[in-house]
């Protein structure tokens, strides 16, 4: 997943924004340029913050070569988590996530566990290691 999404993704559910991104595992793309005139509108997702707030001009070149390969987002509104596995953020309502996802979701947990914080694992929504 690029960095560059978290500048437009919100939770389905209660569309909190911004998401925090917990990254577990990235990669760095080699020979990748950012396209002329790219730059975050609302949310710098590599430095985590408004770009409102930035202090100095983002590396946007270093952020459009970099990857985010394992990680989860996060919604502090609600509470709710979305892992990103294989660099895609699955980021789809609690209605297709229990009846489809679940499963899949809740080994991507247990695999984490020891690298995610309890409000992920104890305390997430829709399922966490606590309710299953």
């Amino acid at each position: 997943m690029k960095y560059r999404l978290m500048d437009v993704l919100a939770c389905p559910e209660c569309k909190g924004f911004p998401l925090e991104l917990i990254v577990l595992s990235e990669r760095e793309l080699e020979g990748v340029e950012a396209p002329e005139g790219f730059r975050c509108e609302e949310y710098c997702g590599l430095n985590r913050r408004f770009v409102r707030e930035l202090e100095e001009e983002p590396d946007c070149k270093a952020c459009f070569a970099r990857e985010v390969v394992e990680g989860v987002l996060y919604c502090p509104s609600c509470g709710r988590w979305f892992p990103i596995i294989d660099e895609l953020p699955r980021i789809f309502p609690d209605k297709l996530r229990e009846s489809v996802m679940k499963e899949e979701d809740m080994a991507f947990l247990r695999k984490h566990a020891d690298e995610l914080p309890d409000k992920i694992t104890r305390e997430g929504k829709p399922y966490n290691l606590s309710t299953a």
